[in-house]
Formats: C-alpha cells, structure tokens, sequence
C-alpha cells in the first residue's frame, strides 16, 4: 500500500539535479587536464588510463591525501578555488618523491548541501593542481550527506597514481656521506600546521584583510602548497637525484629522515635561507619557540632533495631555470648510533 505522503530522496535534503549540473560544470575543468593515455574520463563508473609504452618496466606510485583544517581557514573567508590545489600538490609531490611521474588524480568531495558554485570553484582548483602537476583529472565522487556537516562545509580527498621505471626508483639507498642538499622554497604553510594557525588567529584575531606584505594575510595564509613536478621531472632526466623529501607535517626534522638511510644524518644550516614574512609573524604572535616551528610548519622549505656535491651547482642552475628557488641548506654526514637523523643547527 502506497503512503499518502511518500517520502522522496529531495525530501532528505540531496539534490539530484545539483550534482547533475555538478558533472556538467567539471568537464570543462577535466578536459584541459587530459593526457593521450585517458581512454575514458568524467561521467562512466569508471576511469580509464593506458601505461604509456615509453615505460620499460613501469611501476605505479600511489598517493592519497587531503588539505586539512586549512578548509577551515577557506569557510571563514568564502575562498575555495586554491584548496583544490593543496589538494593536487600532497598526493603529486608525495608520489614524486619515489621519481614518479604523477599520471591521473582522483577527488573526493563530500558535504551535507551540495553548492554547485562552491563545488565547481572547489573543482576548478584541482584541474588547475593537476595541470601544474602535469597528469590528467579523470575522476571522483560527490557526496552529498545530509547532517554530516555543518552548513558551508565540506571534506576533501585526493588520490594520485604516477609511474616510475622500475630502474630508477629513487629510495634514498645510494645516498652516501658527502652529498649534498638542496631545498626548494615552499609557497607558504602549504597545507602544513593549520590547526596551531587556527589557534593563533583566534588568539589574536587579527584583521584577514589587512595588508600583510602587499597582500591581504587571509590570501596569505591560504596561499596553496606549491606543486614542485615539473622542474623535478626535467632535473631527473639530466642528473640522478639520490633522495626527495616532501615537507610536510613534522617539518625538516620528522621529513628528512624518511629519505636516508639509517648510518647517515642529514645536517642543516639553518641560516641557509631567510625566513618568510609568515612564518616569522606566526612564530612572534604566537610566541612559538623554535623547535615547534621545525616541528610543525616547513619553514620557507617545501622539498629537499639531495646529489652529488659535484652536480650541486648544474642542480641549482636547472631548478632555478625551471622557476624554483633554490638554496644549498645543508650535508650528509655519517652517524652514529643514537644520533638524530637530522640536525638543524
């Protein structure tokens, strides 16, 4: 027996027609992003994607990851177009790390109201992540959960596959006492440490429009995590990179130890490159003492990598070609048992 009053799925507060014009509104984003190798992109249960017969003896690289309580930061201001980017850059920096090459990225968009125009500004920043990364965007879910979150919001995910031949993996292995390393500026916080920003804005309630260098802070402090691929790909193929950190949660301290090998320890001259206006505001107005700074935030340096001390010079010429700033921060040394893996001194 049919009810009187059937209860529909709009009912339940999920607007089919919204996600809809959702799918419609990405595929202009997703189609700059394509690579020869999509077959099938947006719109199928399904994605797909061809190795590229480039690759010998390929191996696929996965990555996932999400932006954090920086989205808070990005509700308060009403800024969704650069938090697609964070998005982008963790997974694609991360599997990058390995020498792979990021080939397709994936999103997870999910919210208790679906707002088509918040969405698509949300989606318009990672096609424009995947194009800076250099693979193709070709598919995601939207999901829209009534009472799961607070109006305004929503919670984001990334997925990234690359490939790396299987001969040149990069795992740190060869790392030896000597090498050199090289840190690439970061951007800003990245998607690193928003919590303790959180904490400190809401300490001192600063004005988020305010002038802070030539830019408003709020526009600051939602700078996204730049996207290091490209330069990192071309400086592979002229010389062997022998270890890639990402700089991420942990900062240089937690980071740098990932990529080497138990004997060596990396020692790092902290004088080696200046410190960027945020970061010295956020350490002042929020009286945070410097190990908390290393241990949360990336401190102006967004990856390091290291080489030979004989192609450390060619290293800094092609990365500052590609657009980079680079800075020599520091060594390889041996170490001994029970000594940290890293030292800032």
């Amino acid at each position: 027996m049919t009810s009187k009053n059937p209860i529909t799925y709009r009912d339940a507060g999920v607007d089919i027609d919204a996600g809809d014009a959702l799918v419609e509104a990405i595929k202009p984003f997703a189609k700059k992003t394509l690579r020869p190798e999509v077959l099938a992109g947006i719109g199928g249960f399904g994605a797909l994607f061809e190795v590229s017969k480039k690759y010998r003896e390929p191996v696929l690289v996965s990555g996932t990851d999400g932006v954090g309580t920086k989205l808070k930061l990005a509700f308060q201001l009403g800024i969704h177009h650069t938090v697609g980017i964070d998005l982008v850059a963790m997974s694609a920096n991360d599997i990058l790390t390995q020498g792979a090459e990021p080939l397709f990225f994936l999103d997870y968009f999910a919210c208790g109201k679906l707002e088509v125009a918040v969405a698509t500004e949300v989606v318009r920043g990672i096609a424009r992540g995947c194009e800076l990364a250099g693979c193709a965007l070709i598919g995601g879910e939207t999901a829209e959960m009534p009472g799961m979150y607070a109006q305004g919001e929503y919670d984001l995910a990334g997925f990234a596959v690359g490939a790396v031949e299987k001969s040149e993996i990069i795992d740190g292995r060869d790392i030896a006492a000597g090498d050199v390393i090289l840190g690439l500026a970061s951007s800003g916080a990245h998607s690193n440490g928003y919590s303790l920003v959180r904490r400190i804005l809401e300490r001192t309630k600063p004005d988020l429009g305010a002038d802070f260098h030539g830019r408003p802070l709020g526009e600051v402090l939602l700078e996204p995590t730049r996207i290091y691929v490209k330069p990192l790909l071309a400086l592979m193929r002229q010389l062997r990179v022998k270890g890639m950190a990402h700089i991420t949660g942990g900062g240089l301290l937690e980071n740098v130890p990932r990529m080497l090998p138990e004997t060596l320890k990396a020692v790092i001259e902290r004088s080696s490159w200046p410190t960027p206006p945020l970061f010295a505001w956020l350490q002042r107005e929020g009286k945070v003492a410097d190990g908390e700074m290393q241990r949360v935030f990336n401190c102006g340096i967004g990856m390091v990598i290291v080489v030979a001390a004989e192609d450390a010079g060619a290293a800094t010429r092609a990365l500052t070609s590609g657009g980079e700033s680079v800075f020599r921060i520091g060594a390889v040394e041996a170490r001994s048992a029970g000594e940290p893996q890293a030292v800032i001194g």
